[in-house]
């Protein structure tokens, strides 16, 4: 595994400069990286729970979880560990090597809810499985217990650029996101961030969040790009769906920056072509999320996903 090659001072204008120049030349050169770091036709399966659904204080104009937009998502209360555990066997018998779960959250709050997650982290870890927790702010302490625990990743995305953000979300600022990131990889933690494109930004912005995300040291081990899903009821309902090659430019663009970073084709999978997602592949991405549902949104099949990685000849990683 060669080491080389990672720089953390690029400019706005380099990045800029990578996102604009030529599609077929960029992905050319960004499977040309992605080659440098990691096996070709392999690919992370991670599977993601949502362990606390709806009801949630924040104002993210993208999410049907928001307590702040009626969506006709149903509020759930914290699951059982024994239904996390079960959900998470079933996934590692799938293939599976990264198991998230998702609270819908503002940020943690130490007592008896916590530390049920805990224990989730616990029980998910002792079956080998890379666990990852999603939970909204956390403080410098949760992060460590959580690390003590076994939290193997912790998903915090940044979602946007900096400029675009107040737009999205007035309930928490950018820094507070950058402050949690901070206070994981500091428990020793990996970081799994990345951002959302379609809900309304511009080229600049996606550039902008690709010069935030390439310019933290070290670099998220983790980088989901997300692609909007438009649901009734949240202000980003009635926003133009993204061109499938933009979503493309900004995967190339991100394995370019951070070349030994595993890139997710997350969110909004489902509505994509098997084109759009083998050029995807090709630009660099090397891990999807399998199951029925990503958080309270729809996915592709299990069924259909295996037709899928079979066609394209790719085979899921093995356990680390």
């Amino acid at each position: 595994m060669q080491t080389h090659g990672l720089r953390y001072n690029w400019t706005r204008e380099e990045v800029r400069t990578i996102y604009k120049s030529l599609l077929l030349n960029l992905l050319f050169t960004a499977q040309a990286a992605h080659r440098q770091y990691f096996v070709p036709g392999e690919v992370q399966l991670c599977q993601l729970l949502s362990i606390k659904t709806g009801g949630c204080p924040e104002d993210c104009a993208y999410c049907p979880q928001s307590a702040h937009y009626s969506t006709g998502v149903a509020r759930q209360d914290l699951l059982s560990i024994d239904e996390v555990l079960r959900a998470a066997r079933e996934a590692n018998k799938n293939g599976v090597s990264r198991f998230c779960m998702g609270a819908a959250w503002r940020q943690v709050s130490d007592g008896p809810e916590f530390e049920v997650v805990l224990e989730m982290v616990r029980g998910v870890a002792s079956l080998g499985l890379e666990v990852c927790c999603t939970l909204g702010m956390l403080t410098e302490s949760q992060a460590k217990r959580l690390a003590e625990a076994g939290l193997y990743a912790y998903n915090h995305n940044l979602d946007t650029s900096p400029e675009f953000y107040g737009q999205i979300i007035t309930t928490r600022k950018y820094e507070e996101r950058l402050r949690t990131l901070e206070h994981v990889r500091k428990a020793g933690i990996t970081v799994c961030c990345g951002g959302i494109i379609g809900m309304g930004e511009s080229d600049e912005d996606r550039i902008a969040l690709l010069h935030q995300l390439a310019t933290l040291q070290p670099h998220p081990e983790s980088v989901p790009i997300n692609v909007l899903v438009r649901v009734q009821g949240t202000p980003l309902a009635d926003v133009d769906p993204v061109d499938p090659l933009i979503l493309i430019r900004t995967m190339a663009a991100a394995r370019i920056l951070m070349p030994s970073s595993r890139l997710r084709l997350s969110a909004g999978r489902w509505a994509l072509s098997r084109e759009a997602i083998a050029l995807c592949f090709m630009a660099g991405a090397n891990s999807i999320f399998v199951g029925d549902k990503l958080l309270t949104t729809p996915n592709p099949s299990r069924l259909e996903d295996e037709v899928l990685l079979e066609e394209l000849d790719l085979k899921p990683m093995h356990h680390a």
